[in-house]
């Protein structure tokens, strides 16, 4: 008797190629460009012109070596210890609200020496795996009404533990992030439209609630109405961009990051990137980003296994949401959002989570499935 049979097998290969040379670039690119912009306010705290750039280099070193390990770590550890990282992350959440540091209103950080964390960034990367996992044993019972609440509930608990601590911005991400998660699902229409009916008037209320957001809604809307207040920031992020031209001024010769640019060298260090190299720069750095969410989908439709897809999904939305919503924001385009640029923007917690997704990625990307035919 003969007859014929498929025998799926699991493999491992070296990681994605390009991807690894894109975040190389990025990675290197953001190094340069954050000495560049961060030197000038170094110089003000009468530190060296080194020192934003040798902290950065230090947490840089620490992502590399994270990331390092998580590629080499089987993906069924990886999802054997979420839950694990959801703990930390929200046992981080409430400790943040204890004992953190109020700065400017916000308690979003945790000092340790002259060190600093922000738990939400860690937030980020757990809840991405959580969903991972609940989603991929649960994905047949995703429109029960029942099943979903679940992890919707854990969504609004990290989203309102973020929010406390001040983080409009953050906890919006979150929900975003998640929403994006459930669509892939398959989760069903009608509750993203309930959701949505829901949560808008909620949102109206704690949007209008500060006054610093609302000011961030008027320099969107209108930045000249107060140019020396709430609207300096995106007009000086603006003229930034604007006087980089084609071809830009040069990398080190930017003058906005000399005093009158504020966060140079952080949330909006892409004003002071563009000052630089100009339009042909900001594309190539965003075509750049656009190949990090390429290669990043390529590798979530390429995935073994549903736990794999989904991880691999959110990390890659997470990375590029973030690329497009900092630019987004120092264009104008958007009300002000305190989100990051990847790669680029100073801030220890931030490229330190982003490397270790990057890691994950890239880790995902080592796995395919071939498939043997045998009489």
């Amino acid at each position: 008797m003969s007859g014929s049979f498929i025998v799926e097998k699991e493999n491992r290969r070296s990681c994605d190629f390009l991807l690894v040379l894109i975040i190389i670039l990025l990675l290197g690119i953001g190094l340069a460009f954050l000495f560049s912009s961060s030197y000038p306010n170094a110089l003000r705290l009468n530190k060296s012109p080194e020192y934003f750039f040798l902290r950065q280099i230090f947490i840089v070193i620490m992502g590399i070596l994270g990331a390092l390990v998580i590629i080499n770590i089987p993906i069924e550890i990886i999802k054997k210890y979420v839950f694990i990282l959801v703990i930390i992350s929200f046992m981080l959440s409430l400790f943040v609200l204890l004992i953190g540091k109020d700065i400017q209103g916000a308690k979003r950080w945790i000092i340790v020496g002259s060190r600093s964390f922000q738990p939400s960034e860690i937030v980020k990367l757990a809840l991405i795996l959580y969903l991972a996992d609940i989603l991929s044993r649960k994905e047949d019972k995703l429109n029960n009404l029942y099943t979903l609440s679940h992890p919707v509930m854990v969504v609004v608990l990290f989203s309102f533990l973020t929010f406390v601590q001040n983080d409009f911005s953050t906890a919006i991400f979150l929900i975003f992030i998640s929403a994006a998660l459930f669509f892939v699902a398959g989760v069903k229409y009608r509750y993203f439209l309930s959701g949505i009916i829901a949560a808008t008037p909620f949102l109206l209320i704690i949007l209008f609630s500060r006054e610093h957001r609302v000011k961030r809604i008027i320099a969107f809307l209108n930045p000249e109405s107060d140019p020396a207040g709430v609207g300096y920031q995106i007009i000086k992020a603006k003229d930034a961009l604007v006087s980089g031209g084609f071809w830009g001024k040069g990398i080190g010769s930017g003058t906005k990051k000399l005093g009158t640019l504020p966060e140079a060298h952080s949330d909006f260090i892409f004003a002071s990137v563009g000052e630089e190299v100009g339009f042909i720069g900001i594309f190539l750095i965003i075509t750049l980003f656009v190949l990090f969410a390429v290669r990043g989908y390529l590798i979530t439709l390429r995935c073994t296994d549903r736990f794999s897809f989904y991880a691999a999904f959110g990390i890659t939305t997470s990375i590029f949401y973030q690329s497009i919503m900092n630019m987004a924001v120092v264009s104008g385009a958007v009300p002000s959002t305190g989100i990051p640029l990847p790669f680029f923007s100073h801030g220890g917690s931030s490229v330190f989570v982003t490397l270790l997704m990057c890691g994950i990625l890239l880790n995902l990307s080592r796995y395919f499935k071939t498939e043997k035919v045998e009489a």
